[in-house]
């Protein structure tokens, strides 16, 4: 209700948008009003069959237009930064789909046409799932490359990034298998030298410059062409899901900067990662394709079931985890999620997993990087350091989010947010400046967890597989026995160490800058290394002393008994869930990822674990965090309410204001309508009877009245400033002489949803929840007194929780 989404200089406001001087901070990116290109014009919106309008005849001009015949191209719109009416939207595509089953039982075309609006949401599935997973194995391959591109060149074609440079090398020895003579560093090329102190200079120079280059250019675009472009995308996804509008942040310039700025970041080498970024993208695909298929344009409810099945697409092909995507769309983003809507999700998921296999980005037959297999069954007695990886997990999100928001709000509130490409430079040098001398910073976060990952075998070279192995050992390479760490494997615990220091801090400020940043990859990086030390201090624990109470019977000496890559692969689910406070779709995603269903118990405790810790030092989690900073109007359904408040006590007007404003049905001329539009800034309009009884009699939008009216002057003869609006059915006869009534019955809600002032403010956030309400109005004895918006709540329920009620800025 309390909208300034209209200007008050121009009546107009509603087709042209506001001026581009109107901008709002939101989410790290500035939003533009005049952005309008993920949601056709109005004009067009309602084009299709609506022709006629143009061809009226003088004698069907003179007669009272009535809207219920002839359709408004406009009405039934929203507003930009408002919104949607879930309950119109709905009962609008039920009367839409009883036309067709009417009209399918009179003819062959008819039917046809029905079975064809059945299959357009399989074939929009389709499509998402094949574009989806197509860009996001471009995404994969350019992002590896560009990773690659920092540290050397392929003199076969620069294209080729290290490991397919060094595939068809004859010339490979054991020890060295990342070194052939077709790929050289930069130092190489430069100074012929590969060692040395000039070498190393010259590599930490140039992996800097690369560094650099790639953050500039990326924040230098989202900058200039797609503001909206930036950050995660997860938290404004919930909020368009929940039934917000947000003008361009679903479009196709927001699409292709995303899809280039993003493999630019991770190319950077920034503590993010491309998994949240790649939902973002998903939903873009599904917004762009959803205007080919008119019930799914015209409908903004429809369209959402669209990007709650887009989301799962999105993680599906961000962790090669189908089932766990549809799990994630269920469990974390959607807000409106119906049985039909699951298994079109599911579908999409499949689709776009099935795209990227086909594109096999990492050359290995997997959906992604760090797909592992274990081989060592785990002990119950294992569940205990487990769950100190769950309570880890716990206590670094509830600080990483605390920490975050912190950073975020004085981004918002300082003169950092004016300087956003010198923030995102100096996050980027201080990275690459840190991370270059560890080998564990310097590789890309994906293929560091990979590393973590990975179950040792005789043939691994890596730094954390160097043990002590016994000569005449006869077990085969899958199945060692746990060894005495060498002296490399002391110097990788001290680096990792390092490493998770670093990626602690740094984390908290990477993310939420302007340049496309996910999550989910550098939580699961803390939580790997932290679960790979213990696991580590636990196989050597179990070494040296077998003989405990704790390792007896289960641990004997030679036997496999410990897998630090199964506790790597724990502490990444608890960090991730510490952040997200997601459980099953987490789990789910993380047994996916290793194709084990063995390991399930250890990833539930884990998970549980750190999100009870975390829910006991704060409630929210990091998306939820970023709905409140922002302002964006999120009524969760999974928050409660536990105050004893009245509905009288939250709908305005309050005690002591002047009386809620009103339109009468009949008596307002078009002049006093337009004068009561231009001095006010609410939403919508309740109708009554008259002034004096205030019997309710129904609602009316602001925007349709707006449109309404601008329709009426210019294609019904007669319609001046002192012709009368009537929302009644019948209207009393005029004279031939007099002036032309209009009447706009027909863009009146007749059935708004009500309460008393009695009504208790649970059962109204109730309703608000699970109707997906935009306004609800307050009677007393069939008496209008007020009304009660989706904002109102939102700040009665932040003032009740002893925050600020005027951070919510959108309704």
């Amino acid at each position: 209700m309390y909208n300034h989404g209209y200007r008050r200089e121009s009546f107009n406001s509603t087709r042209s948008g506001t001026s581009d001087e109107d901008m709002v901070e939101i989410a790290g990116a500035t939003l533009d009003f005049s952005v309008t290109d993920d949601v056709p014009p109005l004009e067009n919106a309602a084009s299709e069959g609506h022709s006629t309008h143009n061809g009226i005849g003088a004698k069907e001009a003179s007669k009272m237009m009535d809207f219920l015949d002839e359709p408004v191209p406009g009405v039934g719109t929203y507003e930009d930064f408002n919104t949607i009416d879930w309950v119109r939207e709905k009962s609008r595509d039920r009367d839409r789909h009883r036309e067709i089953a009417s009209k399918s039982k009179e003819s062959t075309w008819a039917l046809i046409q029905s079975i064809s609006d059945a299959f357009t949401g399989w074939l929009l599935m389709l499509l998402i799932g094949l574009l989806a997973g197509s860009i996001a194995g471009l995404i994969d391959i350019s992002a590896h490359w560009m990773t690659d591109l920092k540290e050397g060149v392929c003199l076969e074609g620069f294209w080729f990034n290290h490991e397919h440079c060094c595939w068809k090398s004859t010339e490979i020895t054991f020890e060295e298998r990342d070194k052939c003579p077709q790929w050289r560093s930069w130092a190489e090329l430069i100074s012929g030298k590969t060692d040395g102190g000039l070498a190393y200079f010259l590599n930490y120079m140039i992996y800097i410059f690369w560094a650099l280059l790639f953050s500039l250019l990326a924040v230098s675009l989202v900058r200039s062409f797609a503001p909206y472009a930036c950050g995660s995308g997860i938290p404004e996804i919930k909020t368009i899901l929940g039934g917000f509008i947000i003008r361009g942040y679903l479009g196709k310039w927001t699409l292709l900067i995303k899809t280039v700025t993003l493999v630019l970041a991770v190319s950077s080498g920034l503590s993010l990662g491309k998994e949240g970024p790649l939902v973002h993208v998903a939903c873009c695909c599904g917004n762009i394709l959803c205007h080919f298929f008119t019930k799914y344009r015209k409908n903004e409810a429809k369209r959402r079931e669209v990007l709650s099945a887009a989301a799962a697409a999105g993680v599906s092909v961000a962790f090669g985890a189908p089932i766990g995507g549809v799990l994630f769309s269920l469990e974390e983003v959607s807000y409106y999620f119906p049985l039909k809507t699951l298994w079109r999700s599911f579908f999409a998921a499949l689709v776009a997993a099935f795209t990227l296999r086909s594109i096999n980005p990492f050359g290995n037959s997997r959906l992604v990087l760090f797909y592992v297999e274990f081989h060592s069954p785990w002990h119950l007695l294992e569940l205990i350091p487990f769950i100190l990886l769950g309570i880890f997990g716990g206590l670094w999100g509830a600080f990483f989010i605390r920490a975050n928001i912190k950073w975020c709000h004085r981004r918002k509130t300082t003169k950092l947010g004016h300087y956003p490409v010198l923030e995102v430079l100096v996050i980027t040098a201080i990275t690459a400046v840190i991370a270059f001398p560890n080998e564990y910073t310097r590789t890309s976060t994906s293929e560091l967890i990979s590393e973590l990952f990975n179950d040792c075998s005789l043939l691994d070279s890596s730094k954390l597989c160097d043990y002590v192995t016994e000569l005449n050992s006869t077990k085969p390479a899958d199945d060692l026995p746990d060894r005495a760490a060498g002296k490399n494997l002391y110097q990788a615990i001290w680096q990792l160490t390092l490493a998770l220091i670093f990626k602690i801090f740094i984390t908290v400020f990477t993310f939420g800058m302007k340049v496309p940043s996910g999550l989910f990859i550098p939580s699961m990086a803390v939580g790997a290394i932290a679960g790979r030390l213990l696991g580590i201090g636990m196989e050597q624990l179990a070494f040296y002393h077998h003989d405990w109470v704790i390792f007896k019977g289960w641990c004997g000496p030679g036997a496999d008994c410990i897998t630090p890559g199964l506790y790597a692969m724990v502490g990444a689910a608890a960090c991730l869930g510490g952040v997200t406070r997601m459980t099953v779709s987490l789990v789910v995603i993380m047994f996916e990822l290793t194709g084990g269903l063995e390991y399930i118990v250890p990833l539930m405790a884990a998970a549980m674990t750190s999100k009870w810790v975390a829910d006991a030092i704060g409630r929210e989690g990091i998306y939820d965090a970023h709905i409140r900073l922002n302002g964006y109007p999120f009524l969760d359904t999974k928050e409660e309410f536990r105050h004893k408040t009245l509905a009288m006590d939250v709908m305005r007007p309050r005690r002591n204001d002047p009386p809620v404003t009103v339109l009468t049905q009949e008596g307002m001329t078009v002049e006093d309508m337009e004068t009561l539009i231009s001095e006010t800034t609410y939403s919508g309009f309740p109708v009554v009877v008259s002034r004096e009884s205030q019997r309710l009699v129904g609602f009316v939008l602001r925007r349709d009245i707006i449109i309404s009216i601008e329709n009426a002057r210019k294609r019904q003869d007669g319609i001046v400033s002192t012709s009368v609006i009537y929302f009644t059915e019948h209207t009393p006869p005029h004279p031939p002489n007099s002036i032309t009534p209009l009447k706009l019955r027909s863009i009146m809600d007749l059935s708004p949803f009500t309460v008393t002032d009695h009504t208790p403010m649970e059962i109204v956030v109730d309703i608000f929840r699970k109707l997906g309400l935009r306004q609800c109005l307050v009677t007393h004895n069939g008496r209008l007194l007020g009304i009660i918006t989706k904002k109102d709540i939102l700040k009665h329920m932040a003032q009740m929780g002893n925050q600020d009620p005027d951070s919510i800025l959108f309704n």
